[in-house]
């Protein structure tokens, strides 16, 4: 009997903006079954994911301290990456406090900073999204403070029930706040395309969770949106990438 050859793994996906923890129990776990079929299905076919930043809502890992909860989750990123699957989690403004456990533990590659890949020989450029608004002049000061080593240092001196609730309270302060900016001339647009001309044949970013495609002449810009309200995503077959969308066992296509 001839030996049935499993599938090739030819796609690469792209995700971001999940923020788990963010919402009640119920909502939390509705959201992670979704998250979990989508990891299934792409398990037949991926060659590697992408996750554009803000997995959680808030992350920071102690010596020997992890966030609870999202167990079926990081297992799952654990099995892809068992099934040879590469995954690269580029943090985003509510997850950059990763360590070792990611790389150590789940096999998952973490960047702090954006991340430039030539995949099929075409150029991307992932970036999250944060500090692009022209008038967050104030988020991007913040930024330094945080991703300071001092900061992190003493920070991580205090007990994680109390981070727990510092970081809650702040993310819900952050996104009252971010809902009131304005993004002046589509600044993340324009920065795509700034990049675009620089070479980049591809700019994928998440952050505003607000699902985009814009084609230019010389490139594609993909915003990736969220898995709050959107469940959307995107998929390289080594010539064109595509925005979709992801309900239960159905996909559908957007059109940019």
């Amino acid at each position: 009997m001839a030996r049935i050859q499993p599938p090739k793994r030819t796609r690469i996906y792209f995700f971001s903006d999940v923020h788990l923890g963010l919402d009640t129990p119920e909502r939390e776990r509705s959201k992670e079954r979704m998250l979990l079929r989508f990891l299934d299905t792409i398990m037949r076919d991926a060659e590697q994911v992408f996750i554009a930043g803000d997995l959680f809502d808030f992350w920071f890992e102690y010596r020997s301290v992890i966030p609870s909860g999202h167990v079926r989750v990081l297992g799952k990123l654990a099995e892809l990456t068992d099934a040879g699957v590469r995954i690269t989690f580029l943090a985003g403004n509510h997850d950059f406090w990763l360590k070792s456990f990611f790389p150590k533990q789940l096999g998952v590659e973490v960047s702090l900073e954006p991340i430039e890949r030539n995949l099929y020989g075409k150029r991307f450029f992932l970036h999250h999204g944060d500090g692009l608004l022209r008038n967050d002049t104030g988020y991007r000061m913040l930024k330094s403070v945080l991703r300071n080593r001092v900061s992190i240092f003493l920070f991580s001196l205090v007990h994680p029930d109390i981070t727990g609730m510092i970081a809650r309270w702040s993310s819900r302060t952050s996104r009252q706040h971010t809902g009131k900016k304005t993004y002046e001339g589509n600044d993340m647009v324009d920065f795509a395309r700034q990049k675009i001309r620089e070479g980049f044949d591809v700019v994928v970013m998440g952050h505003n969770h607000q699902p985009h495609v814009e084609r230019f002449q010389n490139g594609t810009y993909i915003n990736l949106g969220d898995w709050i309200d959107e469940h959307t995503y995107a998929v390289f077959d080594g010539r064109r990438i595509t925005l979709k969308t992801f309900r239960a066992n159905e996909k559908r296509e957007r059109r940019g």
